[in-house]
């Protein structure tokens, strides 16, 4: 799963501490550093270049000139600039900062599931980058290779290689991994079960969505999930009657499969 480090710039130290304890439950955000005024604030983005920036745009003190003029500084320093996320308690500047390009608006205090939207969107703007950057054509990985791509993109063919045999699946057809102490039982869409010699570990590192880890035990591709029980922590499988359960170690990685599904063309009855 990629990491995006963060700053976050913000005058009121009250919500620097909120705001980072609201990001410190996603894995996905790792935090860098905090500033109160714009001079920091582009002393730190120079500093570190997260990929990510906090940005409160209506300050409570004046004097630290923090604004959306703040983005236009960045331009002057950086050919891309970090992803934006105005975080405010005013609702009226929404639509001039998406004319300076934010990737995201969120009102203070930063709910958990506001920030949940704003990482599928980035999980989902960082998958549609890496896939515009390959070739059409199917790339082909060995799963005992120590040099796996960490960016693995559609098409993928995953290639278990056991002594000369050489097995090729299509990673569109793989349900659910399913660890075997040091093996990896690899569950197809016809039922079928493969086992690769490789730690469930080694696959959650190198595959990237919509393989997402749910269990100690379970890494699950979220395009075939069917159902999700909440109250019996289990996921169901299309077309089966398997029952793979969920922690609560990767619980906010089912609460994001939810949030990702209710993203898409969903119907709530």
């Amino acid at each position: 799963m990629k990491k995006y480090s963060y700053i976050i710039i913000d005058d009121d130290a009250e919500s620097i501490l909120r705001t980072q304890t609201t990001a410190s439950g996603f894995s996905e955000l790792s935090f860098m550093a905090s500033a109160s005024n714009f001079q920091d604030g582009l002393d730190l983005v120079l500093e570190h270049k997260p990929a990510l920036i906090f940005l409160e745009i209506e300050p409570k003190n004046l004097s630290s000139h923090l604004s959306l003029a703040f983005i236009s500084e960045l331009h002057r320093f950086f050919q891309q600039i970090p992803k934006i996320i105005v975080t405010t308690k005013q609702k009226d500047k929404a639509f001039e900062a998406i004319q300076y390009g934010v990737f995201d608006y969120l009102l203070k205090p930063v709910a958990p599931n506001d920030l949940l939207k704003t990482v599928l969107k980035l999980n989902r703007a960082n998958l549609e980058a890496q896939m515009s950057s390959f070739r059409k054509e199917p790339i082909s990985v060995m799963v005992d290779a120590e040099t796996i791509p960490q960016n693995i993109q559609k098409p993928l063919t995953i290639c278990i290689k056991s002594y000369g045999d050489y097995r090729y699946l299509n990673a569109d057809d793989i349900c659910y991994f399913q660890a075997d102490n040091n093996s990896t039982d690899i569950y197809l869409n016809t039922g079928e079960m493969i086992t690769a010699f490789k730690t469930l570990k080694h696959f959650e590192g190198v595959l990237t969505y919509p393989f997402i880890r749910i269990h100690n035990s379970y890494v699950i591709n979220r395009n075939y999930i069917s159902r999700i029980h909440s109250g019996n922590s289990i996921c169901y499988i299309k077309n089966s009657t398997k029952k793979i359960p969920f922690s609560k170690t990767y619980k906010a990685n089912v609460e994001q499969i939810i949030a990702d599904f209710a993203a898409g063309n969903y119907l709530e009855v």
